[in-house]
C-alpha cells in the first residue's frame, strides 16, 4: 500500500505544493539560502544585460545600414581608365544618359542618377572645412530619403538648384546657416598656359540637413549637377553612375546583370564594397559579444547548484522520510527540480522585463546620464551616430529567454539528482 501510495502524476500539484513549500520556509529551517537570492540576482542581471546588449547590436547594425543605404549609392557604376580623344587618360562617361537609359531597364532597379565627385576646401568667413562635393540633379537628390527627409533639416530643399545643400557637420564646422553664402575650392581648377589656377566659387547654402550619421553630415555637401560638371572640369559627362536597387541587402545578385547593362568599361563598386570590412567586424563582435554574455548566464546559473545543494543537505531528514512513506526517486528529483526551476524562471522573467523596458528607453537612461553628470557621454564624433542605436527584436528576446531557461534548469538537475538518490537510512541514522 505504501509503495502504491508513493506513486504521483509527474508534476503533480502535491509536488508543486512540495517544492513551494521548502522554497518559502525560513534560512533556520533549512529553506532558500543565501546563495540561493545570489542566483536570482545573478540570472536576473545577466538576461537583463543579454537582452540590453542584443538590442544595442541589432539596433547599430540597423542604424548603420540604414543611414549608409538611405544617403549613398547601393552600387556606384564606374568606368575603368581609357584614353579620350585629345589623348589623356580619363574615367569620366562623357556618354552618361545612354549608360542610365541601359541601368534604368534593369528590373528590380528603382533609380539611376549620374554623378561628379570631388574632394574641395569649404569656406566661411575664417573657417575652413574639407568636404566631399557630389553633383547630382534635383530629382535625383530627392530620391535619397536620409537626405530628402533627414532626422534635422533647415531651409528648402526645393531651391536646390539655386545653390547648395551641406551637412549639419559642415554647417557647424563653418559656422553657417540658411542664407549664407560659402567659397568652394577646388585646387583642380581652371587651366591655362601659366598652369592650373584654383577655382573658387560662392554659393548660398539653401538647405541643411542631418542624416544620422556624423561622418556624412560632416563631410557631405551637394552641389547641382550642371554646376558641378563646370566646376569639376567635367563638361559633358559624369564621374560616376548611382544606382539604388528594390533590394540592397542582396546588391551582389546585381553585378552581372549591371555589368551587362552598363558595358564593357564598366566596373561596379557596391555599399558593402565600401563598408565590407566595417560589417565583417560587425559579425564578429556580435558572435563574441553573445558568448561573452551566455557565458555570464551559465556562471550566474551554476549559482543554482550551490543553493540548491545547500537546500537539500538541511532537508535531508525530510528527504528519508519521505522515501521511507514510499515516494520515488523521480519524486524527489522533480521537488527539487522545481525548486531550482522556480529560481531560474523567476529571475527569467525579472530579466527580461527589466531588459526589455530598458532597451526601449535606453536614449531616455542616456539622456538622464547626461544631465546628471553634466556632460555627453555619447560623442557623436567618435560613434559615428547621434544616439544610442536600440532595437528590440522578439527573436533576441525570445533567444535569451530560451537560454537562460535552459541553463538555469540544467543546472537545476544536478542537485535534483542528488536529492534523488540520497540513500533514506543514511539520512535518518542519526535522527
Amino acid at each position: 500500500m505504501a509503495k502504491t501510495a508513493g506513486k504521483t502524476a509527474p508534476f503533480s500539484r502535491f509536488e508543486w505544493m512540495l517544492a513551494w513549500r521548502y522554497m518559502r520556509s525560513q534560512r533556520s529551517e533549512g529553506g532558500v539560502s543565501i546563495l540561493t537570492w545570489i542566483a536570482l540576482g545573478g540570472i536576473t542581471l545577466a538576461v537583463f544585460a543579454l537582452i540590453v546588449v542584443m538590442a544595442v547590436r541589432s539596433g547599430f547594425r540597423t542604424d548603420f545600414v540604414d543611414t549608409i543605404i538611405g544617403a549613398n549609392a547601393h552600387t556606384s557604376v564606374r568606368s575603368s581608365v581609357y584614353v579620350d580623344e585629345r589623348g589623356a587618360t580619363t574615367r569620366a562617361i562623357p556618354d552618361y544618359e545612354a549608360w542610365v537609359e541601359r541601368l534604368s531597364a534593369v528590373p528590380g532597379v528603382t533609380t539611376v542618377a549620374p554623378l561628379v565627385k570631388g574632394q574641395v576646401l569649404a569656406n566661411l568667413r575664417s573657417a575652413n572645412a574639407g568636404v566631399e562635393v557630389f553633383g547630382i540633379r534635383h530629382d535625383d537628390l530627392l530620391n535619397l530619403p536620409r537626405i530628402a527627409e533627414p532626422e534635422q533639416q533647415m531651409g528648402d530643399i526645393s531651391r536646390f538648384d539655386e545653390g547648395v545643400a551641406i551637412g549639419w557637420g559642415v554647417a557647424s564646422e563653418l559656422g553657417a546657416s540658411v542664407g549664407d553664402r560659402i567659397k568652394i575650392i577646388n585646387p583642380n581648377g581652371t587651366r591655362s598656359p601659366l598652369g592650373v589656377t584654383p577655382r573658387v566659387n560662392a554659393y548660398e547654402v539653401v538647405y541643411i540637413f542631418q542624416a544620422g550619421r556624423y561622418d556624412i553630415d560632416r563631410t557631405r555637401v551637394y552641389l547641382p549637377f550642371s554646376e558641378a560638371q563646370s566646376f569639376f572640369n567635367y563638361d559633358g559627362a559624369a564621374s560616376e553612375i548611382e544606382v539604388m536597387v528594390d533590394t540592397p541587402e542582396e546588391i551582389e545578385t546585381w553585378d552581372v546583370p549591371l555589368l551587362r547593362a552598363a558595358g564593357d568599361r564598366a566596373i561596379l563598386w557596391s555599399w558593402k564594397d565600401a563598408w565590407g570590412s566595417f560589417l565583417r567586424a560587425l559579425v564578429i563582435e556580435d558572435i563574441m559579444m553573445i558568448i561573452i554574455m551566455s557565458i555570464l548566464v551559465l556562471i550566474a546559473s551554476l549559482n543554482i547548484i550551490s543553493g540548491l545543494i545547500m537546500l537539500v543537505k538541511n532537508k535531508g531528514r525530510d528527504i528519508g522520510i519521505l522515501r521511507t512513506m514510499g515516494l520515488t526517486q523521480g519524486t524527489i528529483m522533480r521537488v527539487f527540480f522545481l525548486c531550482g526551476a522556480l529560481i531560474g524562471t523567476v529571475a527569467t522573467a525579472l530579466g527580461t522585463l527589466l531588459g526589455c523596458l530598458f532597451a526601449l528607453n535606453v536614449n531616455n537612461i542616456v539622456g538622464f546620464i547626461n544631465w546628471v553628470s553634466g556632460q555627453d557621454v555619447w560623442d557623436a564624433s567618435i560613434r559615428g551616430i547621434y544616439k544610442v542605436p536600440s532595437e528590440l527584436q522578439a527573436g533576441d528576446v525570445i533567444f535569451a529567454v530560451g537560454l537562460a531557461l535552459a541553463l538555469s534548469w540544467g543546472a537545476t538537475l544536478i542537485p535534483a539528482r542528488r536529492a534523488a538518490r540520497l540513500d533514506p537510512v543514511e539520512a535518518l541514522r542519526y535522527e
